[in-house]
């Protein structure tokens, strides 16, 4: 008589606490922690110009962190624009998709700088300082030939060059890539391809290709970014700290104050009057967002926008990976209409120059349309030139300002993402191509990797949409 052995019951499979496995309570971690060392570091006498080995480090990791996110830009804006131009090429309604998120991109940062101008009236963060303006100051016109010329590509890689003198008498070359001209480049190329017809398959297929390699290893970067978010943050609290804002506290409120008006009244009314749930927008854009406050790059950021765009909110993916990246270089409510708005204020206050209305009018019109021109240079700081100079207002009032940047930065990229991943949700709602259960549905960790089912479940989602764009039946 044999004896049936059983083998003994696996163990328990012993789950990791949530913090460290969601991505969300990994960031919120790091952002304590960052905290922590950025005051440490402070305290030990961290400052620019005597660093301390702690703010040293800090300063390490965070710019590693960003070097990575920049390093795969280029390839992921010219690779997504040429296959989402394909992928829209595929559609009935295209013009009309790409119109309507220019109009929205538009419609948007016209709100935003007329909020950004009435904080800047009501709270008067530079009356009572009691200065003038400088000596050497002097009304200057406006470059608008400058929104042109940064668009022309100097090259097919929109790469330029600039050369400075190190400590040492040494000439170094600085490369440096033009987003803008990046864009223009890849829409060109798109278009081309698209009007090659047949022969330019192998092309497209080998661009979606490479932009599904570029996405991974993007999603890797990405994984990275509590690590990077201490170094971030605790670089900025050890160089800058809380008490040496001085006078400029109440123009970061200000600042603060209009990003959480766009953020907290203007976004969710838009999504309401959509019909879309604002408890699902917030806990939809979360992950977007975060990332977007510690890294201040909307370019950096644009892996996890995208994906929040598809995957919570339920933009159908050619036309999110055409909306996307094309509002990580030219829709930024945060750093192309509240800052510059509130900011022109500011100088124009802390100098004791009156505004007329002429000078608001041009203000507002230099941020709903020169918002293209932050992808070319330094973001915000170009677009302060450009406001402050149409204005007619005195640019050495950009040093007073510079000083409070990365804090103000980090609100003001956060909201850039929001609006970069509302807007295609918007368009898709009214155009009836929105995944309304996906955006209703209960949300997930938006960094984890598709299992074998839900790849196939988001494959025939997307075949779904694009019938109903096109207006056939995939299913049996």
């Amino acid at each position: 008589m044999s004896t049936a052995q059983t083998s003994p019951a696996p163990a328990a499979r012993r789950r990791l606490p949530a913090w460290m496995t969601n991505f969300g309570w990994q960031i919120v971690a790091a952002l304590v922690l960052g905290l922590v060392l950025g005051l440490l570091a402070r305290g030990m006498g961290h400052t620019e110009e005597n660093p301390t080995w702690l703010g040293e480090m800090l300063d390490l990791i965070g710019g590693i962190y960003v070097t990575l996110l920049k390093a795969a830009v280029v390839p992921l804006v010219f690779f997504a624009v040429v296959a989402s131009i394909a992928n829209l090429a595929q559609v009935t309604n295209a013009a009309r998709l790409a119109a309507k998120t220019l109009l929205w991109f538009a419609i948007t940062s016209l709100i935003a700088v007329l909020v950004g101008l009435a904080v800047g009236v009501m709270l008067q963060p530079g009356v009572g300082t009691g200065q003038t303006a400088p000596d050497s100051y002097n009304a200057r016109d406006v470059g608008w030939l400058d929104f042109v010329t940064s668009m022309v590509p100097v090259n097919f890689l929109g790469l330029t060059v600039k050369a400075s003198t190190s400590d040492a008498g040494a000439v170094v070359a600085s490369p440096t890539f033009n987003v803008l001209q990046v864009l223009v480049i890849s829409i060109a190329v798109g278009v081309a391809a698209l009007k090659v017809g047949e022969k330019a398959e192998p092309f497209l297929a080998f661009s979606r290709s490479m932009l599904a390699i570029i996405q991974k290893v993007l999603w890797w970067i990405i994984r990275l970014a509590p690590i990077g978010t201490i170094g971030l943050l605790g670089t900025a609290v050890a160089s800058y700290g809380w008490s040496t804002m001085g006078t400029l506290v109440k123009f970061v409120i200000a600042i603060y104050i209009g990003l959480a008006l766009i953020m907290l009244v203007v976004y969710p009314l838009l999504a309401r009057a959509h019909g879309l749930s604002v408890r699902q927008f917030f806990s939809g854009v979360w992950p977007a967002f975060q990332l977007g406050f510690v890294s201040r790059s909307s370019l950096g950021t644009l892996p996890v926008t995208q994906r929040v765009a598809e995957r919570n909110f339920g933009v159908p993916t050619g036309y999110a990976s055409f909306a996307v990246p094309l509002g990580a270089t030219t829709k930024m409510d945060g750093c192309a209409a509240i800052y510059p708005a509130i900011a022109a204020v500011f100088v124009a206050q802390f100098y004791g120059i009156d505004l007329s209305l002429g000078q608001y009018a041009l203000i507002v019109l230099v941020s709903v349309l020169g918002s293209a021109a932050t992808a070319g240079t330094t973001g915000a700081t170009v677009m302060l030139t450009l406001t402050l100079s149409t204005a007619g207002l005195p640019l050495e009032g950009m040093a007073l300002l510079l000083a409070v940047d990365p804090i103000v930065d980090m609100g003001r990229t956060a909201l850039n993402v929001s609006g970069q991943a509302l807007i295609p949700a918007l368009v898709a709602k009214q155009e009836g191509i929105l995944d309304q259960a996906r955006y209703d549905a209960e949300r997930g960790d938006v960094m984890a990797d598709d299992d074998a089912e839900i790849v196939e479940a988001r494959a025939q989602d997307r075949a779904d949409t694009q019938a109903q764009m096109v207006g056939v039946d995939t299913r049996p």
